[in-house]
């Protein structure tokens, strides 16, 4: 592409920011004398000899929003920007939503947790067959320590269907399962001497230093022996998985809908980076090991901010359950679309009830926060259904379970007989664990309520939400992102990194002490291809 004619200094602040706008093309920073605020110039270098009253402060070339992250993440995985639509859970991120972000040259997870394992193969193979000669596409992994058989059945899916990306969630310790993910497959590469290729690119997201530790390292010694013993690995491959970490790609989760820690970005990413940086200088690896961000990012603002702490790709999530191609109802659509930064609360995790663990959802137009909160408290407080007060009970049968203790149990233990008949048998047995599943029922259904739009349970309705949710609210109003059939998940990505393309563009400026407006950090949506 040929260079742009150079113009005229331009000292004026719609001259500025038409500049910052325009951050594919080069510019110049002058000054007419020292002392005085530099203006800016759009092209390439003037002629020698022309406009000599003005001094040279400094040249930009162009940016583009490909170069945001690290090269390597775009390389490594097929993708023309460095951006992750990230897995809502239960099927929110569709199908339809990883293969539009495929065919835009982005990368996308689909929310398989959640969902039983019909479903999920169902989805896989859909992607194989949308999506024949790409790879850039993945699947959700969680962690389930209360399901250990269904975590192992996933991963013999998705090393048997060769799905190429992967990401790990909610582990706070190494399963053979996520091992096995990770490792099977391995094979020594025949174009570079001591090289290895990975059948599948795993993602670990992660909020805690110790975590973050353990996918960048290699696989424990212990659990590789396990695995080459059951014949779920070769020697072959555990010997190769002793050269390379579990993960390339780390990202680090901050404030994000579901499963958080709740930590700020700017403290933690800083951390694992330098944790990356110690790591790859003690095992020695030869390949990039790429750390990104997710967590918080609503906005042109947050993702900007994200790149310039070094995350080498971005992850939305929250803001992408209000696309056209989510699984969540139009009902629950609404409700995110009126929330603001503070419309978000903790909660109890279905999937985690009986260890504490607690997800972020949405508090505003849902009760569902403090119910939950209440069925917990109560789990704990009491060691079987049958201790709980007469007053308790009947609040929580008729506002919360709107059946009877006996009823809820009958219908959680015809879902378990389906599922993994080991938990009926536990529940039969220990009476507090029986508890446990009927209230795990409740927080179950509430995100099914949600996705299918159940108009008696609309105050109930879980849906996973951080206060991102708030910045979009306020970046997309008045613009074709508030308008639900324009709102497309690759819209909200290339909008969110044209607009972090601008945000990046105005701080070059600033940071030679140009007089940027305050407008010019604060791109507004638009319909983009």
């Amino acid at each position: 592409m040929a260079t742009p004619a150079p113009r005229a200094a331009d000292f004026s602040p719609a001259g500025i920011v038409e500049a910052v706008h325009r951050f594919r093309e080069p510019v110049q920073i002058v000054r007419d004398r020292a002392g005085h605020e530099p203006a800016v110039r759009l092209g390439g270098p003037l002629p020698s000899g022309v406009d000599q009253g003005f001094e040279l402060v400094g040249a930009l070339p162009g940016l583009y929003p490909e170069w945001l992250g690290e090269r390597s993440f775009n390389q490594t995985h097929g993708v023309r920007f460095p951006y992750v639509a990230g897995e809502m859970a239960n099927g929110i991120a569709t199908v339809a939503s990883v293969v539009a972000m495929a065919r835009a040259r982005m990368l996308g997870f689909f929310g398989a947790a959640g969902l039983a394992m019909p479903a999920i193969e169902r989805a896989v193979e859909e992607l194989r067959r949308s999506l024949p000669d790409q790879d850039n596409w993945g699947v959700n992994l969680i962690h389930s320590p209360s399901e250990s058989r269904h975590e192992e059945r996933l991963v013999d899916l998705l090393v048997r269907a060769a799905v190429p990306k992967v990401s790990a969630s909610a582990y706070m310790e190494l399963t053979p399962a996520v091992v096995r993910c990770a490792v099977a497959g391995l094979r020594p590469d025949a174009t570079a001497e001591g090289g290895i290729v990975r059948a599948r690119q795993l993602f670990a997201k992660v909020s805690r230093p110790e975590v973050a530790a353990k996918f960048l390292s290699p696989a424990p010694p212990e659990i590789l022996r396990g695995l080459a013993e059951r014949g779920q690995i070769t020697p072959e491959e555990a010997a190769l998985a002793a050269r390379v970490p579990l993960a390339e790609d780390v990202t680090v989760e901050a404030d994000s809908g579901g499963h958080t820690d709740n930590r700020p970005l700017a403290v933690v990413l800083p951390v694992i980076r330098a944790l990356r940086d110690e790591l790859v200088r003690r095992n020695g690896y030869s390949r990039p090991i790429r750390v990104g961000a997710a967590g918080g990012m609503g906005d042109p603002a947050g993702v900007a901010a994200a790149f310039a702490a070094g995350a080498a790709y971005v992850v939305t999530g929250t803001i992408n359950q209000l696309a056209r191609e989510a699984g969540l109802s139009e009902a629950a659509k609404g409700l995110l679309a009126q929330a603001d930064l503070a419309d978000v609360a903790m909660a109890p995790a279905a999937d985690m009830f009986e260890y504490g663990i607690k997800v972020q959802v949405l508090r505003r137009g849902t009760l569902f926060a403090a119910r939950a909160s209440q069925l917990y408290e109560t789990y704990l407080a009491y060691p079987s259904l049958a201790d709980i007060p007469d007053p308790t009970r009947e609040r929580i049968e008729k506002d919360v379970l709107r059946a009877t203790f006996e009823d809820s149990w009958e219908q959680t233990r015809q879902f378990w007989l389906d599922r993994d008949p080991r938990e009926v048998g536990r529940a039969e047995r220990d009476p507090h664990h029986r508890m446990a599943l009927v209230f795990r029922s409740y927080l179950g259904l509430s995100s099914r309520w949600a996705i299918t739009g159940e108009p008696t349970r609309m105050a109930d309705y879980q849906i996973w939400c951080g206060p991102a949710i708030g910045a979009f609210n306020r970046w997309a109003a008045g613009s074709p992102l508030a308008r639900p059939a324009r709102r497309t998940v690759v819209q909200i990505a290339l909008n969110l990194l044209e607009g972090a393309a601008i945000v990046t563009r105005a701080h070059q400026l600033r940071s030679f002490g140009v007089p940027v407006p305050g407008e010019a950090f604060a791109p507004r949506p638009r319909l983009l291809s």
